[in-house]
């Protein structure tokens, strides 16, 4: 089976082939019971949970530890809960997710679907597991659409087979001069850039896609909320028996009741904000009262791997603004926000404890850089390190590819970084290796971490000249552009 280099998750498409065992066993099945197997039995005896799926935010996606998104986790948690192994497959097009089920290629469409009366009479539908509005989206400085009337004459497009199709038809049965555009080779967050970038005037979007794509797009806006809400399912195949989908809501009422399902949910939309640039105030006054208790810890551990503790110190700030006790959404932990598997894999048993953590994070950091080719030079190096701390290792390395698919110099920062949140668009992320990322945010991460390194030069008053990045540049430096082989760098003032 051809897959996903990394996690062997297949492209829609992919013929599955039968082990002759589990053949024999629905026959069995069929010869004993006189009628076809329930799909629940189906699935136990294949031994795995064929899900069809989106690469996306909302979805499924590979982060900086593994498969992420809240799709994957929920699919993940229900072939679990089923005894068996989860077979994630992705659909390039949107469209694409419905004739999945009908035809039976998959047991599951798992991919942000809301109930509609249209798509209910050619699938069956699950427990829903959350709502969400539909939001008509346009770009800041454009002009805000009030309401329907503001949407006539202007470009106006959709994606085919979305939700939002369905609501358009019935207000359009009272208002004839509403006409949209559908468009079967795009996805929601495409069509949300089109808008930024002004191809088109409107479109339509979930609230989720919405809240995870202004941080990307921060020029988007609502205009108006349609007078609907819709649930999000999972859709099932219609068959003789509804068993899988039966055993389906037994699941989500037990990660209701244990708290799982809130969770999940709020990992994926509840903590996602707008990344912060430097809050300058806030951070002096932690520089005055939290630094001087792990300063020594951290210029230490960074002549250990050579770096400029007060780099060390930023990563550290940006990840936990120097609380030993954090910990986020997804399990991370400590000043260095080190995963469980992370640590473990470094020799941290106790991410909680300031100096294993900071000596965890350095070493890591050490590594990530020490894997990047040497024709990476200077300071550019270190910032393809800090987002591959951020975002994994592969998706830098997918940047610096398309990066050289486009002439441009890959060993660049200043190149490089346009591309990251190219990640999060299918048109760019599907000839990648490792597939979607949220790409805005290894940039940001970049971004904050230089500004508060060069706080620190100048609130140390000196610039340590054995460590790189040594990165007090220039205002205009040190907003993306790459210092001289020639300049050495001088204090901030």
């Amino acid at each position: 089976m051809l897959g996903h280099p990394k996690t062997g998750i297949p492209k829609f498409g992919t013929q599955f082939k039968m082990k002759p065992l589990l053949i024999v066993c629905m026959a069995a099945l069929l010869a004993t019971c006189g009628q076809p197997p329930s799909l629940l039995d189906e699935v136990l005896a294949l031994g795995e949970l064929r899900v069809i799926t989106r690469n996306g935010p909302t979805t499924y996606y590979t982060g900086a530890n593994g498969p992420e998104g809240p799709e994957y986790d929920l699919a993940k948690g229900f072939a679990t809960f089923l005894g068996v192994k989860l077979n994630l497959q992705t659909a390039d097009r949107h469209a694409d997710l419905i004739p999945s089920i009908e035809s039976g290629h998959a047991h599951v469409a798992a991919a942000g679907l809301t109930i509609t009366p249209e798509r209910s009479a050619r699938v069956n539908f699950g427990p829903s597991y959350g709502d969400v509005k539909q939001y008509v989206i346009y770009k800041l400085g454009s002009g805000r659409p009030q309401n329907v009337d503001d949407l006539y004459g202007k470009k106006f497009e959709i994606v085919a087979d979305s939700s939002a199709l369905e609501t358009l038809k019935y207000l359009q049965s009272n208002r004839p001069e509403l006409i949209w555009t559908e468009n079967p080779n795009t996805d929601p967050a495409e069509m949300l850039l089109e808008v930024a970038n002004q191809q088109i005037d409107y479109t339509v979007a979930d609230s989720n896609l919405f809240k995870v794509y202004r941080n990307y797009l921060p020029e988007i806006r609502v205009g108006f909320e349609l007078d609907i809400r819709d649930s999000l399912a999972w859709a099932f195949p219609k068959r003789h028996d509804q068993t899988l989908a039966e055993r389906a809501e037994q699941y989500f009422k037990f990660i209701t009741d244990n708290g799982d399902l809130e969770r999940i949910m709020d990992r994926y939309y509840q903590q996602v904000q707008r990344f912060d640039y430097v809050g300058t105030r806030r951070f002096i006054r932690d520089y005055a009262a939290k630094l001087p208790r792990f300063k020594t810890l951290f210029e230490e551990t960074a002549r250990e791997h050579n770096i400029d503790w007060r780099l060390l110190a930023a990563i550290g700030y940006q990840e936990s603004h120097w609380d030993p006790m954090a910990v986020s959404p997804t399990g991370v932990r400590g000043i260095m926000m080190l995963t469980k598997i992370t640590a473990s894999a470094l020799g941290v048993e106790d991410r909680i404890d300031p100096a294993q953590s900071i000596k965890g994070g350095a070493k890591y950091f050490t590594r990530i850089k020490n894997r990047f080719p040497e024709t990476i030079n200077g300071p550019d190096r270190t910032w393809f390190a800090l987002a591959a701390y951020n975002v994994g290792y592969g998706h830098v390395q997918d940047a610096r590819s398309l990066t050289r698919k486009q002439g441009k110099d890959p060993n660049l920062w200043v190149h490089v970084k346009k591309n990251l949140p190219r990640l999060t668009q299918q048109q760019w992320h599907s000839k990648t290796v490792h597939g979607y990322a949220r790409g805005w945010e290894p940039v940001m991460y970049v971004e904050n971490i230089r500004n508060y390194y060069n706080i620190l030069v100048w609130l140390t008053n000196s610039v340590e000249d054995e460590a790189e990045p040594q990165d007090a540049w220039p205002a205009s430096i040190a907003s993306g552009e790459r210092a001289p082989d020639s300049q050495h760098p001088t204090s901030a003032t």
